[in-house]
């Protein structure tokens, strides 16, 4: 009998033109594995960092502050390329406050080139398996953040000409935060338009820390079911800095190790993962399913 059935789906299949569905495979798992605050001439750390990266496949993304301190192409040449810089082939960056201190971060497009997004612009997005995923400029001063902004558009208009059920972003600037510099309000526009179409994951790093929030909206409220996991890893190999008092909403922080995070994303669900360098033990490490 099931040889019998076999033979009529494949006769309809042919008869159609349409191929019959077929389940997940392979292809529907894909891996992104990186952090923000990164490359310091002088420093080993991001040494450190660089070797947990080379031993992951999949893409790698950046969080911002790509390199120190004033994020000339100089800087680049001289403080990334060496370490970061070997998976820049595979690399999908986002530039932060010190990518900015050279003016109009001219070094960061220059070196990442085409990679970077728009110069003038920064923002960009791609596809991973079956997600969405954002690339954002927090960098507000500069290009612009807030609700009805160019940015904000081209978000809300995409996140519309593409609709995914798992959607992930990054930037610099978190909205959360309960390192140095605290939360930032300039990132709740991001929030705002993500959370309307139901993303799942924002990663940040600006603060030189390691931060897991629980599920909430842009307001800080838990929710548990639609809210937005937010994660920040500034940690990729610049000065590390204590936190503060922990937000009510902080599930999993430190202070005091460097290191990558890992997400694997699969079909309608991710896990996480932060990889300590430099024989560090503090790890995190969780699972979640999209909206």
């Amino acid at each position: 009998m099931w040889i019998v059935i076999r033979v009529l789906l494949a006769a309809a299949v042919f008869a159609t033109g349409f191929a019959a569905p077929r389940p997940a495979t392979a292809r529907s798992l894909a891996i992104l594995v990186g952090a923000g605050d990164i490359a310091s001439c002088g420093r080993h750390s991001d040494d450190m960092t660089a070797a947990l990266v080379a031993k992951q496949g999949g893409t790698v993304f950046t969080a911002g502050d790509n390199v120190y301190d004033l994020g000339s192409y100089q800087d680049f040449i001289n403080c990334y390329a060496g370490n970061w810089g070997r998976f820049k082939s595979r690399t999908e960056p986002a530039p932060g406050n010190h990518d900015y201190d050279t003016a109009g971060a001219a070094g960061y497009y220059r070196y990442f080139g085409a990679r970077a997004g728009t110069p003038g612009k920064g923002w960009y997005a791609y596809n991973r398996a079956t997600w969405r995923i954002y690339v954002l400029n927090s960098n507000c001063s500069d290009v612009g953040c807030g609700m009805g902004s160019a940015q904000q558009r081209w978000l809300a208009a995409d996140l519309a000409a593409h609709p995914h059920k798992c959607v992930l972003a990054y930037w610099h600037h978190p909205l959360f935060s309960s390192g140095q510099h605290g939360n930032n309000s300039d990132a709740r526009a991001f929030w705002i338009t993500l959370y309307r179409a139901g993303a799942e994951v924002v990663v940040n790093g600006h603060d030189h820390d390691y931060e897991r929030f629980a599920k909430q909206n842009y307001l800080g409220q838990r929710r548990p079911f639609h809210g937005i996991r937010e994660i920040v890893v500034g940690t990729g190999g610049a000065g590390l800095r204590p936190l503060g008092p922990r937000l009510p909403n902080s599930l999993k922080s430190r202070g005091d190790t460097f290191g990558v995070l890992k997400l694997v994303l699969l079909d309608g669900s991710y896990t996480w993962r932060f990889l300590p360098a430099g024989g560090g033990t503090f790890t995190d490490f969780g699972r979640g399913t999209c909206h």
